[in-house]
């Protein structure tokens, strides 16, 4: 069963003009969350005629309107502000048939995270969430990093694997299972709305509190101090405690957590297992301090834009203002690490290819580039070359990407709305370039900001926005978003 989290309804003076839409509406309205069909995967039946006012006069009291049994503007602006999919009830409730959790050690895995927080401040929320309850009922909440937990959680908007798509910004902000087997507790929250650990926004601590509620089978409450109203409302979440009816509601289905005579310790989540080494050491002098903001927020942003990309041996490289994400088939963590600890001489990297039959790879910074022998990531002698060497012409002083098309053998070089062809085995640029790129690449945008070549497919990032291509039949195959690619889905 899915139970839904939105925010309060408005106030305002009552009128009494509604359309025959609006009424049809309220009769729905009340069917679902004022009579004996009241869950998510009932049939709603209408209510009949003569019940109409009794359920109107339970809704009203139940929101604190004016009772009256008339269906006025301010009634059904609460009827059509988005809410929870059961049925309302008084003070605590549990759901029909008061399903719990058999067991008092209870795991739970978040799959996927919200750019809108790190992933330290969303592991350590949650965690704080589910202790609000561990504190005061016998239960154990750990949280994992693979495999199926009891409680699945996720962070994403739309249609996210469910029959229950989120609507967007404002709308339902998130939805939990009762306690059951399969998808019992899974808990799914709304990556469309703004999550925040404060006022503004929404706050993610609450949210969750609520949700997991839920989750472990608290119905909503018709106090409105309880974290269990159903509609958002935000309180001062310093020193937070669970609020007395909620604290009642869970005892009442867990019993009581006997206290152990000493502080309990803040819960940290399970730390996530570190990666086997990689073969090959990286140096250890740290570079001087970067002007430009160090990117390991931004890895799962739906606005991450990379400064280039290339594969070198195997591996895919991202990278970003110094830095660079590291995609191994090998290792299931994605690192982020600076460039001047791998390659001290580089400050930061605007292009990158490799060519994998020569085992060499390019790095480009401003108008210099260097190879570097992609087995051992080593810089070749003879490096930094200006990049008029590979036969720019004088007025362009720095490389926005490149991607070697190994079929053709020819390096594809992007600058503003043109690129040029570079051929690899005479070492020279092809005749009839620069040319322009929405000619020649219809569909990936009029520049490109990174490029790499990945089983047999090239890959152009316009922005946040990453064009699959093939370049046999000259055409885009799919659109991605450039995060995609590390871990974040």
């Amino acid at each position: 069963m899915f139970v839904f989290l939105c925010r309060a309804a408005p106030t305002q003076a009552p009128e009494t003009t509604v359309t025959g839409e609006e009424k049809a509406l309220a009769e729905d309205y009340l069917s679902q969350f004022y009579s004996d069909v009241g869950t998510l995967n009932s049939t709603v039946s209408r209510i009949s005629i003569d019940s109409f006012e009794t359920h109107l006069k339970a809704m009203q009291a139940f929101f604190d309107l004016e009772v009256t049994g008339v269906l006025d503007k301010n009634t059904l602006e609460v009827m059509k502000a988005p809410r929870c999919g059961v049925s309302d009830v008084s003070r605590y409730g549990h759901f029909p048939g008061r399903p719990k959790w058999e067991k008092t050690a209870i795991t739970y895995r978040i799959t996927m995270y919200t750019p809108d927080l790190s992933r330290a401040e969303v592991d350590a929320t949650i965690a704080k969430a589910f202790k609000l309850y561990s504190d005061v009922i016998p239960l154990d909440f750990q949280q994992i990093y693979s495999g199926t937990a009891d409680i699945m959680i996720l962070f994403k908007g739309g249609y996210h694997g469910d029959f229950y798509p989120f609507d967007g910004a404002g709308g339902v902000l998130a939805h939990a299972n009762s306690p059951g087997q399969g998808v019992g507790g899974d808990t799914h929250f709304d990556d469309d709305e703004h999550w925040t650990l404060s006022q503004r926004g929404i706050n993610l601590l609450l949210v969750a509190a609520h949700e997991f509620g839920h989750a472990l089978g608290l119905d909503h409450s018709r106090d409105r101090r309880a974290l269990m109203y159903p509609t958002y409302q935000y309180v001062n979440t310093n020193g937070y405690k669970l609020p007395d009816d909620d604290r009642r509601g869970v005892q009442d289905l867990y019993g009581v957590r006997i206290p152990s005579g000493r502080p309990d310790p803040v819960p940290k989540p399970t730390p996530e297992p570190e990666p086997e080494p990689e073969p090959e050491p990286e140096p250890e002098p740290e570079p001087e301090p970067d002007p430009k903001p160090n990117p390991k927020d931004e890895q799962c942003s739906r606005e991450l834009v990379f400064d280039a990309a290339t594969s070198i041996w195997g591996d895919l490289y991202f990278f970003k203002n110094g830095y660079y994400w590291r995609k191994s088939t090998r290792y299931p963590t994605i690192r982020l690490t600076h460039v001047k600890s791998t390659w001290s001489g580089i400050d930061n990297v605007d292009a990158a290819y490799e060519v994998k039959t020569q085992n060499t790879a390019f790095l480009f910074d401003g108008n210099n580039y260097w190879g570097l022998k992609a087995s051992t990531k080593a810089l070749l002698p003879g490096y930094p070359k200006p990049i008029s060497k590979l036969g720019f012409p004088s007025w362009v002083t720095k490389v926005d990407a490149a991607v070697h098309e190994p079929t053709s053998r020819k390096t594809l070089f992007f600058v503003g709305k043109s690129y040029w062809s570079f051929d690899e085995v005479r070492s020279q640029m092809d005749p009839g370039y620069p040319r322009s790129i929405s000619q020649d690449f219809p569909g990936i945008g009029s520049k490109v900001d990174a490029a790499f070549e990945n089983y047999g497919y090239l890959y152009f990032s316009d922005g946040p926005r990453q064009s699959e291509y093939s370049y046999y039949y000259k055409r885009v195959v799919r659109t991605l978003l450039n995060y995609g690619w590390l871990n974040c889905y």
